[in-house]
């Protein structure tokens, strides 16, 4: 008897391409064998962004590589699952590609979704909530129509070594402290905070931080999750019916 696809799961920060952390096809065969695992269960998934290091669609060339983990999405795409990515400050520029071949819903901005008679707030988290104003500008700029327009007169050979360190450098300079600060001082919550004044949302999934995160709001209903990444922690967020939370890939919940 086949599963019942009755669950939503959430994952992000793949960063494949990035073959300095903990080697990218290692990890990519770890998030394939993650898909083999829940896509049986799923009725949506959520690639909340920077599944990739560095991407840019030109109008005939993708980057190379990520076979393996983009036949399994076509694999589950077709058996009726349905995909959603959110770009990240990494993969910005993911155009219409995955759309045209798996179907995939791309969504640029963060987005509230109702889900078993929750609101979920998803979004990959950069550029929310106060400071980092370097960054809100750069991102400004590297949307703008012209910025993709320009990159796209450039040889993919070159264009594809020029994201590949500008992604480095991205990482080596992240403004993001790596640990979990006091609440009240993560930009995401204190975002999620604000947004709860004039809004109603349970639950609000993020990634960008590298953190995996479970945290009660003010308001003492609300919570916010953080979903952390696959080098280390390898945990995504799983929601069905009744039940909600955070698990660690082949280790449960944490």
């Amino acid at each position: 008897m086949s599963q019942q696809r009755n669950k939503i799961f959430f994952a992000s920060d793949f960063h494949l391409g990035a073959a300095a952390m903990d080697g990218s096809i290692q990890r990519e065969k770890k998030i394939v064998e993650w898909l083999h695992l829940v896509g049986p269960q799923a009725s949506e998934i959520f690639l909340v962004g920077d599944i990739f290091d560095y991407w840019f669609e030109y109008a005939e060339v993708i980057p190379k590589g990520y076979t393996r983990l983009l036949g399994t999405i076509a694999k589950y795409a077709d058996a009726g699952v349905k995909f959603h990515f959110f770009t990240g400050n990494h993969d910005m520029w993911v155009f219409d590609y995955f759309t045209k071949e798996l179907g995939m819903d791309i969504h640029y901005a963060p987005k509230v979704f109702e889900r078993f008679g929750k609101k979920v707030f998803v979004g990959h988290g950069d550029g929310l909530g106060p400071g980092d104003r370097s960054y809100k500008m750069i991102k400004k700029v590297f949307n703008h129509p012209l910025s993709k327009w320009l990159f796209a007169r450039i040889h993919p050979n070159l264009g594809m070594k020029i994201m590949r360190y500008t992604s480095k450098s991205s990482r080596l300079s992240d403004s993001e402290p790596d640990h979990v600060q006091s609440m009240d001082k993560e930009w995401l919550v204190i975002f999620a905070e604000a947004y709860l004044k004039n809004n109603a949302v349970d639950f609000f999934v993020f990634g960008h931080r590298h953190i995996p995160i479970t945290h009660t709001l003010s308001n003492g209903k609300s919570v916010y999750f953080n979903l952390g990444e696959w080098w280390k922690s390898c945990t995504y967020l799983e929601m069905g019916v009744e039940e909600i939370g955070l698990k660690r890939f082949d280790k449960g919940e944490i």
